[in-house]
């Protein structure tokens, strides 16, 4: 379905650019227009009809409540309509390659309309050229060639126009935003300098700003029905009878309505909304984890959650500008709901610095701590995933790669909870948990968690409804040598649970091979949080054990994205 969106957008990019292109290139209101630029008239308009298109398009899949009523809508439409929500990124990513790609088109082609104009104007060409820009303002713009000014050297004519006319200064303006909004989307600097791609990514408010006014100027002009009619297959080559015989009256011109305006006006408003949508909440508890973890525990009033979901945070302290993704690691059924941060940059230490400095467990928001300390965070949200599913299968795999656990922490106490309260509605009856981490510490947090789970299924004569394996990936001999030391004990030397640590890696053939041995007529979702690498290998094992026929196992996979 994804490639099938992808073909259907790609359909109506290839249809918008032959359509104007023919338009333009065709079109008898530009005959005289065409002989002053040649296909260089199409090759600038038909860009910028796809432009417009995308330009509409881009902010949509970062309209994430948008997309979370959407994805609520599609709760009785089946998990495959619900799942081409989680590629909104990848959709955005595409989009603005394709801005990219048609904004170079266009701008190379005008670069060249400008230097033909130029020419045109300076009596370079044929006569008709040279008559037709020189053709007089009678009356409300109704010459064809944009270039008025004579009285410059004719090589700096082009600069002169380009940087003091609305198109020309709004289309540099857009190019050099949308270049810095590029280059530092990508992966290398987006992860390595976050705060750069933050800051340059709202150039886009430059960028559409530029968008809007852009058409204004007006320099693309097309032929006006003029009484008598002057026809141009009559009168091309009787330049010296223009205005002198009814049949050739002085041709007139008119720039085309602005409509970039049109396409981009909903959905910035909309994203306007979007961005307005955000509280402030107080930070109700603080907790120090293993591993530099920090726990935020925040108010929930009026805050409505599923399993799964994420969060962007604020902290003014730090950058009144800067939000973060975090997927919460609460159930829907706590008074509260906390997000689990890991040290990973800047903006992470900068905020468990500061969390340092209050009371750690602090309970209310009007406690003494000094005027300095911040106990207000900006939330925006919760929005969608598709760890929202998971209680759609009757059969789940989760697995979580370090900090990635954070949803399945959301998910497993939500599974307690329902548990707890005997809740008929829970339809899943078996989960495998796998969790890869690098180092011993990152487990402390998440095994109380875990150890209370095991418990309750004991206790319940449910100790077969949740599998799960920890994998420790990075270990040195010492450690290894610990663990057979201890191997006989009931408890894991490591995380102090019965389920021994694993080390090293998942054998995912083996593991998907038992998994369906188990569940030989089930519906599995496989759900991921973690790199894209393992993303890859677990989307090619669902594919590779997924049976043909429809009443054995399936695997549906699912991966967050942020």
């Amino acid at each position: 379905p994804w490639v099938c969106w992808q073909v259907v957008w790609m359909g109506i990019n290839i249809f918008l650019f032959v359509w104007f292109y023919l338009f333009y290139d065709l079109g008898p209101q530009f005959f005289y227009t065409r002989h002053l630029l040649g296909s260089a008239l199409a090759w600038a308009r038909a860009p910028a009809a796809v432009l417009n298109f995308n330009c509409l398009l881009i902010l949509l899949p970062v309209c994430r409540n948008l997309l979370s009523l959407i994805r609520g809508s599609f709760v009785c439409c089946g998990r495959t309509m619900r799942k081409q929500l989680d590629n909104n990124l990848s959709f955005h990513k595409l989009v603005a390659y394709m801005i990219a790609l048609m904004t170079a088109v266009h701008m190379i082609a005008h670069l060249l309309n400008v230097e033909w104009y130029n020419n045109s104007r300076q009596g370079v060409y044929d006569a008709l050229s040279t008559a037709l820009s020189n053709l007089e303002d009678a009356g409300n713009t109704t010459y064809l060639n944009p270039i008025r000014i004579t009285n410059l050297d004719p090589q700096q004519i082009p600069t002169y126009f380009v940087f003091t006319t609305i198109a020309g200064l709004t289309g540099v303006i857009i190019t050099l935003a949308l270049i810095l909004i590029i280059t530092s989307s990508m992966e290398v600097i987006r992860r390595s300098y976050f705060e750069v791609f933050w800051y340059t990514h709202h150039l886009f408010i430059i960028f559409f700003a530029g968008l809007v006014f852009h058409g204004a100027g007006r320099i693309v002009r097309s032929q006006t029905t003029t009484d008598p009619p002057h026809n141009f297959t009559f009168c091309k080559d009787r330049i010296e009878d223009w205005g002198r015989i009814p049949q050739c009256p002085v041709p007139q011109f008119a720039g085309g309505f602005p409509q970039t305006w049109m396409w981009v006006i909903g959905p910035m408003v909309l994203y306007l909304c979007e961005r307005l949508l955000r509280f402030i909440r107080y930070v109700q508890t603080i907790v120090m984890r293993p591993s530099k973890v920090l726990e935020l525990q925040l108010q929930k009033n009026g805050f409505k959650m599923e399993v799964g979901q994420y969060v962007f945070l604020n902290c003014p302290a730090i950058s009144q500008l800067e939000w973060h993704p975090f997927t919460m690691t609460s159930a829907p059924e706590e008074d509260f709901f906390s997000v689990h941060i890991r040290s990973a940059g800047d903006w992470t230490d900068k905020l468990i610095d500061i969390m340092q400095k209050l009371p750690e467990g602090l309970q209310s928001p009007t406690e003494n701590t000094a005027p300095e300390m911040p106990r207000q965070m900006g939330v925006d949200g919760p929005f969608g995933t598709a760890s929202e599913d998971v209680f759609d299968y009757e059969v789940a795999m989760l697995v979580g790669a370090g900090i990635g656990v954070t949803p399945f922490a959301s998910i497993l106490k939500s599974i307690w909870y329902k548990f707890k309260e005997s809740n008929p509605k829970l339809r899943t009856r078996k989960i495998y948990f796998y969790w890869l981490c690098r180092e011993t510490h990152a487990f402390e947090w998440f095994a109380d968690l875990l150890q209370v789970l095991e418990s309750e299924m004991e206790e319940r004569g449910m100790g077969d409804f949740l599998t799960y394996k920890l994998y420790l990936t990075r270990w040195d001999q010492s450690m290894a040598d610990h663990a057979k030391v201890h191997s006989d004990e009931d408890k894991d030397v490591v995380t102090g649970l019965r389920q021994k640590t694993y080390y090293g890696r998942p054998a995912w053939d083996k593991e998907f091979e038992q998994v369906r041995k188990e569940n030989p007529t089930s519906v599995v979702g496989t759900f991921l949080c973690g790199p894209e690498a393992l993303a890859e290998v677990l989307l090619k094992k669902c594919a590779k054990y997924s049976d043909v026929d429809p009443r054995k196992t399936k695997f549906y996979f699912n991966k967050e994205n942020f």
